[in-house]
């Protein structure tokens, strides 16, 4: 299986799904303790949620399971969030803190680097080259990282997760405007709940692409899963209900972000 499944676009509208995959080497997968290979922290089905909602959209997809390594981490192993719970480049746990690997079975430094050159780097070697295509096609890029999680997870956060979290690494990955053509629909949206720059902030895509005034606006977008599953719980079954009703609101917004990219490209010095 590739790395990566990447589509190129006519939009300025970039969509990443680091966390979507569950490919899962043979060799890496005998490691995995039986709660490891329930793969519980994907952020499941989000690829099929957006597909279609931007036609002209590029789209970048990490087929291996985070657990694998997560590319979604600075490659440098530094914490997006000090001082809180979180996981690393290749998790030890799950998100309940629970252990994934097998006795002896976790990654020594060297298998690391390893998984960061096959793995890692490959996806942000296109990401890196999509970002630049499309910047120059359109004078601006808007890089839109796609994410869910479970809406109540205490090793991580605690109450329950609104719908909508939207980051801009508290304004500073993005234009004002950009901003609010996500967070004004979410804010919106009838019967969800929604916070900016609350427990996600935007994780390291969403700071390390980050060039506002170089023309690279970046957004992200964490949606709780019991916005668009049957039940936060195996076999993550994807509801078609729940799902047809998201879908337009997170149709609006990417809608919106592409008929900003032209005003965003004649406002770059």
């Amino acid at each position: 299986m590739e790395i990566f499944e990447l589509h190129r676009g006519t939009s300025p509208v970039i969509l990443a799904f680091p966390h979507t995959g569950t490919c899962v080497p043979p060799e890496i997968q005998d490691r995995l303790n039986d709660n490891g290979k329930i793969l519980a922290d994907t952020d499941w089905h989000i690829h099929q949620l957006y597909r279609g909602l931007l036609p002209g959209a590029s789209t970048i997809r990490a087929t291996h399971h985070r657990y694998v390594i997560d590319v979604g981490r600075d490659p440098t192993g530094v914490s997006l969030y000090p001082g809180q719970n979180t996981t690393g480049l290749v998790p030890e746990t799950d998100f309940d803190g629970v252990p994934i690997w097998a006795e002896g079975g976790f990654a020594d430094a060297a298998e690391i680097e390893r998984r960061l050159a096959v793995f890692h780097a490959p996806y942000h070697a296109a990401l890196t080259a999509e970002v630049e295509r499309v910047r120059a096609a359109h004078g601006v890029a808007i890089l839109f990282d796609c994410h869910s999680i479970r809406s109540n997870i205490p090793f991580l956060f605690q109450g329950t997760l609104p719908d909508f979290n939207v980051g801009t690494a508290d304004g500073k990955s993005c234009a004002p405007a950009v901003e609010a053509a996500v967070y004004d629909v979410a804010r919106a949206a009838e019967g969800y709940s929604s916070v900016l720059n609350g427990r996600f902030k935007g994780g390291w895509t969403t700071r390390h692409y980050s060039n506002p005034a170089g023309g690279v606006q970046t957004i992200q977008l964490e949606l709780a899963q019991a916005t668009h599953l049957v039940a936060e719980a195996p076999p993550f079954e994807l509801d078609p209900s729940k799902s047809e009703r998201l879908r337009a609101q997170l149709g609006e917004m990417l809608q919106r972000l592409e008929a900003l990219a032209p005003s965003l490209a004649e406002a770059k010095p």
